[in-house]
Order: structure tokens, then sequence, then C-alpha cells
């Protein structure tokens, strides 16, 4: 991949990870519950999922995923489904003081969190739909894919968990002042709760 392709590719990246959406919402939570540090494992995760879209796209299974509507529906809910479940679960979550269950939220398995990070990033049919439109601007076809398609995900990653890391989930520490009281828990609660289940209908509503 020639260095000015490149630099667009690193540019739209750039763009399209300070987007607000599931992703930045689930590693501000993580932040905030789990801390700085231990919120990469959830990043971790949503990558997994980015590089596993890559690769569907790269097989040409995204252009089935997108010109079925029966097969992207059931993504589409099943995605949309499982955020407002975060959601009603975050919103629902009672403030808790004690010391030793707070330390168990902090010490929360790194699996636990990767795995919430996939299927956050995982059950989004419009990272499929964006690759589609995204990669093939990037690639050119007489030159060998599987080296492009390489620079493009190890970009694209890259790009995405250090704006993660240190955009939104450094953001949350802002928030931890909240964590020390019921009231304070209780409102960073809803307000995740809350914002979980709108990225849920609007990827149930929006086409």
């Amino acid at each position: 991949m020639q260095f000015p392709l490149w630099l667009a590719l690193a540019g739209a990246g750039v763009l399209v990870s300070f987007t607000p959406g599931a992703g930045a919402i689930n590693t501000m939570s993580n932040s905030l519950n789990s801390g700085f540090r231990r919120s990469i494992w959830g990043i971790f995760g949503q990558q997994a999922a980015l590089i596993i879209h890559v690769v569907i796209v790269a097989l040409g299974v995204g252009v089935l995923v997108a010109g079925s509507p029966l097969a992207f529906n059931i993504i589409r809910y099943a995605g949309a489904a499982y955020l407002v479940y975060l959601g009603i679960r975050q919103f629902l979550h009672k403030p808790d003081l004690d010391q030793e269950k707070a330390a168990a939220l902090r010490n929360e398995p790194a699996w636990s969190m990767f795995r919430r990070g996939l299927w956050v990033n995982l059950l989004n049919p419009k990272a499929i739909v964006f690759f589609l439109a995204f990669m093939p601007q990037f690639i050119r076809p007489e030159q060998p894919l599987v080296p492009q398609y390489v620079v493009l995900a190890a970009t694209v990653v890259v790009i995405d968990i250090l704006v993660m890391w240190f955009f939104f989930a450094a953001a949350a520490k802002s928030f931890q002042r909240f964590t020390h009281n019921e009231h304070g828990q209780k409102v960073l609660n809803r307000v995740f709760g809350v914002l979980f289940i709108l990225v849920g209908i609007l990827l149930a509503v929006i086409h």
C-alpha cells in the first residue's frame, strides 16, 4: 500500500474511531467500573470483532449479508437486543459502596470484559456494511490482496485501540468522583444504561 493511500486510510480510521457508538460507551463503562488499565481487555474484544468483520468482507460474505434483508435484519435485531439488555442491566444496577463488592467489580475477569466487547462490536451489521463501502477505497485489485487487507486491518485496529483507550477510557476517569456516593453511582448507572439502550434502539430502527 502506497504511503499517501495509507495516510488517507489512517485519517479515515481516526474519524471513524472518534465517532461515538456502542464501542465507545462500552469502553467508558469498563473504565469507570474496572479502571483505566483493565478497560483494555474490553477494547481488545472490540478489536477482535473488527478483525472478524474485515475477514467477513474480504471473503465476500459481507456482500451476501448486505444483500439479504433477512440475514441483515437478524443480525441487526440481535445486536440491538444485546445492547438494550446491557443498558437495562446497567440502568437497574443498584449502587453498592461495600468495599469488598466494589473490589470484586473492579476485578471482573479479563475474559468477561473481552467477551462483552467482542459481542458489542460483532453484533453490529452496520460495521459489515461500513467495511463494504470503506475497504474498496483502499484496496488495489491489481496488487496482492492479502498484504493490503493485513495493513488495512492492522491500521484500523491500532488506531481504534489508541482512540478507545487514551480518549474514551481516559475520559471516563473524570466521572470517577461520582462513584464515591450512592447518588453519584445511581446517576452514572442510569446515564450509561440509557446510552446503551439508545444506541440499541437506533441500531434497530435506522436503516
